[in-house]
């Protein structure tokens, strides 16, 4: 009796159990009501643009409101816009810990369960995750997405590389340092780069960080791990490095002066041998000029050493505050797993388009800038040394630190050391508030 009583029991509590729960949920979609989706993206990358296009090809109830801003001003203005009543469903994230912090970032854990994006490659969603508070980074629960996976290098013009006699990239630091000085001896232009409203130097700065020293201290010190400083020997190996490149007028004189839309017309102009920049810019150079141009990671400081790039998700949010929020995420889930999403991914935005590691990468033009980035993409992966970019330790480490210290050390008003020093003063400062 006491047994069948058991059993009984047994049984009701599985029914409830049962009824409570129901049957599994689907996963979250954009439904047949119209959806208008508050967009903020970054001005001058045309591939968000480009794939909610398509979206709305597939979905014709779903549109875009878009607003577009430039990366500095994402930086300064992202914690307001994500505070108003109208945040938006979908932002482009400059940097995390803070807007975590603040809870104005959606927790993306359900829609991780819910899309399967266990799937997903874990080393893809690592710089997304930020532990309860906003910090560390790299772990914890997921606040972000990729729209696709980039990484930055060396474009090279291959006519004014071949007056140099490079007839393939450069092994090593020194044989590059080589061709920037023989550049120079030509009355070519060594470097395009920009240095002024956003520090672009800190492309350059960042890869020859990863030629003198592995990325794992670099992305302790973006993720604002415990004891974690951007101040090394080896960086300072690498501050150094670049003070030498400015002295010897490798960047233009007028590098301060340069926006990033400037420098990217002169390069393609004729002006500069070489240029620091992520391959978000290899389907604009392939379709500007075919064949043109050529890209390499950059070369370690010792002979076969590992490569270390930045390397990070073109990343988007969800606002906490977001009217739209399951439509957003089942956008960001469509973005790694639709065909022609990742066609596009791969066209325009040239990189990676990540998702389940079973799904094929997209088949592009041999010979290619994109062929060459996506390349170099694998080398890097094999290599484990991808960073996250410096300016995305804090929310106003690039506005602060980055960008007026390397424009002095370009105006000559700022040393190597004293460049790390200022900076990381002002991350403390940042992380003390």
């Amino acid at each position: 009796m006491r047994s069948h009583s058991r059993h009984a029991l047994r049984v009701t509590v599985i029914l409830s159990t049962a009824l409570a729960f129901g049957p599994a949920m689907a996963a979250p979609t954009c439904g047949a009501d119209p959806v208008v989706l508050n967009s903020y993206f970054e001005t001058g990358f045309p591939l968000p643009t480009n794939l909610s296009a398509e979206f709305t090809k597939q979905f014709p109830n779903v549109t875009f409101d878009i607003k577009e801003d430039q990366f500095a001003n994402l930086m300064e203005n992202s914690p307001r816009v994500l505070s108003e009543d109208n945040a938006p469903d979908l932002i482009r994230l400059p940097s995390m810990s803070d807007l975590v912090a603040n809870d104005l970032l959606k927790n993306l854990d359900g829609y991780y369960t819910d899309f399967g994006w266990d799937k997903f490659p874990s080393a893809q969603l690592v710089q997304l995750r930020v532990e309860a508070g906003g910090r560390p980074r790299g772990t914890g629960s997921l606040y972000a997405m990729g729209l696709n996976y980039s990484l930055t290098g060396v474009f090279y013009n291959k006519d004014l590389a071949a007056k140099l006699g490079m007839t393939e990239p450069p092994k090593t630091l020194a044989e590059f340092d080589a061709l920037l000085a023989k550049a120079k001896e030509t009355g070519l232009q060594p470097i395009m780069q920009w240095n002024k409203s956003t520090g672009g130097l800190a492309f350059p700065l960042q890869n020859l960080m990863g030629s003198f020293g592995a990325p794992e201290p670099i992305n302790d010190w973006i993720f604002q791990k415990d004891g974690a400083t951007i101040n090394t020997p080896d960086n300072l190996k690498a501050a150094e490095h670049l003070e030498s490149w400015v002295k010897a007028g490798y960047f233009p004189a007028d590098a301060n002066s340069i926006e990033y839309f400037q420098m990217m017309s002169r390069f393609i102009g004729g002006e500069g041998v070489f240029l620091f920049n992520g391959d978000w810019e290899s389907g604009n150079l392939d379709k500007q000029a075919a064949g043109k141009y050529g890209f390499f990671l950059m070369p370690s400081a010792t002979e076969g050493g590992r490569h270390a790039a930045m390397s990070a998700p073109l990343t988007y949010g969800i606002g906490a505050k977001a009217k739209n929020a399951d439509c957003a995420a089942f956008f960001l889930n469509w973005v790694a797993t639709d065909e022609e999403a990742r066609k596009i991914n791969v066209a325009v935005g040239g990189s990676n388009p990540g998702g389940p590691p079973d799904l094929a990468i997209p088949a592009v033009t041999p010979g290619s800038v994109t062929e060459a980035t996506l390349s170099a993409g694998q080398v890097l992966a094999k290599e484990n040394g991808a960073m996250d970019f410096i300016a995305n330790a804090t929310g106003a480490i690039f506005a602060a630190g980055w960008t007026p210290e390397l424009q002095k050390m370009v105006g000559g008003q700022q040393t190597a050391k004293g460049l790390l020093d200022a900076v990381q003063a002002e991350y403390e400062k940042e992380l003390s508030r």
